[in-house]
């Protein structure tokens, strides 16, 4: 069917982003370099920026690098490990660090300090079977150039050096080991944030809209889209027009998506998980700890629950945190209603939930299991990796509320993933990002594929592959088949983002 034109009285808009979080923001930014003339609205529903899942205590903010997380490389049948997907990670959060070295280093983007941290990533283990396995894991490492220069130990003395309260109280006849890599970061998700945003509203052709909900959306035959969107503060709604509709609503995200009606929405579902973590009171036991110390999930755990030892960088402050321990709302947005998960369900996806369901009774018993959990408990694995901790220095905080997506499959009926899922219509003009961890470090990354998905002949284009790799020297590279590019790029970003060597 040939479009037709749109009505020249009616102002359209290039590109609308739906939710002020970290990946419309990267989004946003990157376009506004690829064509300065491009017009953006941006609109969300909450009276902040980053209030949600970018927000700093809503997220991990590792800076996931595949360091330390135990998770990206398992152990294959044979007793190999697997380093494929940390691999992936890795390479993924050296593009943004390039991305966020060439906003510096242009001027559009403060302070490095004010947002990302030098601090090692650790992982820790216990037991000689665990032992064995971080071994091989650091071994198997080494082969790639994205994790040269990191160390083992299985010393008490040398990890008690690391990383002093892990060891304090251990029984010293128990086998541990922990591999270090220093260039690990922090990374403040929602000063960053609020950073790219302060520099996309100081563009020519840019709109911001806060407490402005989009409710509803339609595409004509001009393959232009309109959008329902209420200003909550008045409760008034208006019609905007766009070419080009980006979701990045976090875990409001799926609602959005099944409204639009594109036929790659169907089957989509979502299962929210929310999350906690004990944050430490006392500045004499948060100043002994300088690392991130991930440890293994225990056996029959999802993914999302590697437990780790956490120094954060927050508003100017260090900070100590424990967690995660996982919970359980029908909401989708910790701002959001009790209602979101039924509103939800669809004919489209009852199948891929009920399936998926059955297939996951452990994550079910799990999150029951974390529900009920006493403080006490909750103390009990904190000691597993700060055995001197004193429940009156550490206080429960609510975390921020994770989707993870589930979606059909024609072997299985419906999965349950546990990464981030682009959802894009077949004309490229709309786009959801649905799914939760490693999300807001691999943004960069994320967006780089949505724009040569859905801009395809720009992205192409001599003008816009220049310029991709002015502002990620690796783009089209893989990091991870060249050491001598590895080492130049992470030079470059160090330097750019006042990192430690």
């Amino acid at each position: 069917m040939t479009p037709t034109a749109p009505d020249p009285a009616k102002p359209v808009t290039d590109v609308v982003l739906i939710g002020a979080g970290i990946m419309s923001a990267t989004l946003g930014v990157l376009l506004k370099a690829l064509d300065p003339a491009l017009t953006i609205a941006v609109f969300e529903r909450l009276d902040a920026v980053a209030a949600e899942s970018s927000d700093a205590w809503n997220n991990a903010g590792t800076g996931h690098s595949a360091f330390c997380e135990l998770n990206y490389t398992p152990e294959r049948p044979d007793g190999s490990i697997d380093i494929s997907k940390a691999d992936k990670i890795a390479e993924q959060f050296e593009l943004s660090k390039q991305f966020w070295a060439s906003l510096v280093q242009a001027g559009q983007l403060p302070d490095p300090a004010s947002f990302i941290q030098s601090i090692p990533h650790m992982s820790f283990v216990w037991g000689a079977a665990n032992v064995a396995y971080l071994r091989k894991r650091h071994a198997a490492l080494l082969h790639s150039p994205l994790f040269q220069g990191m160390e083992f130990s299985d010393d008490p003395a040398q990890i008690a050096a690391w990383i002093p309260l892990v060891m304090d109280g251990r029984d010293p006849a128990a086998p541990v080991a922990a591999t270090r890599m220093a260039i690990g970061t922090d990374v403040n998700f929602g000063a960053l944030t609020r950073a790219l945003f302060r520099h996309l509203r100081a563009l020519p052709g840019v709109e911001f809209h806060l407490n402005h909900e989009v409710e509803d959306f339609r595409q004509k035959d001009d393959r232009i889209w309109r959008l329902k969107v209420n200003y909550l503060g008045l409760d008034v709604s208006r019609i905007v027009r766009a070419r080009f509709v980006f979701i990045g609503a976090g875990g409001g995200s799926l609602p959005l998506l099944e409204k639009s009606g594109i036929p790659e929405a169907a089957g989509f579902g979502g299962f929210p998980v929310s999350g906690q973590w004990l944050k430490c009171q006392n500045p004499a036991v948060i100043a002994r700890h300088e690392a991130k110390v991930y440890g293994k999930p225990a056996v029959g755990s999802p993914p999302m629950s590697m437990p780790h030892l956490d120094t954060r960088q927050i508003n100017g402050r260090q900070e100590l945190l424990f967690g995660p321990y996982a919970g359980f709302s029908t909401k989708f947005l910790k701002q959001g209603s009790y209602g979101d998960l039924f509103k939800s369900i669809e004919l489209g996806n009852i199948r891929p939930l009920l399936y998926a369901g059955a297939r996951n009774l452990g994550l079910t018993k799990y999150l029951i299991g974390q529900v009920l959990q006493s403080p006490e408990e909750r103390t009990a694995a904190l000691r597993e990796y700060y055995p001197g901790a004193d429940p009156a220095d550490w206080q429960l905080a609510v975390a921020g509320q994770r989707v993870q997506v589930i979606k059909k499959d024609k072997k299985e009926g419906g999965v349950l993933e546990f990464g981030t899922e682009m959802v894009t219509a077949a004309d490229g003009s709309i786009a959801a990002l649905l799914g939760a961890s490693p999300g807001a470090s691999t943004a960069v990354a994320i967006m780089l594929d949505l724009v040569q998905q859905c801009f395809p002949e720009r992205a192409a284009s001599p003008e816009w592959q220049a310029q991709f790799r002015a502002l990620v020297p690796s783009f089209g590279k893989h990091l991870a088949d060249d050491p001598a590019l590895t080492a130049a790029v992470r030079a470059r970003s160090r330097q750019a983002l006042q990192l430690e060597a």
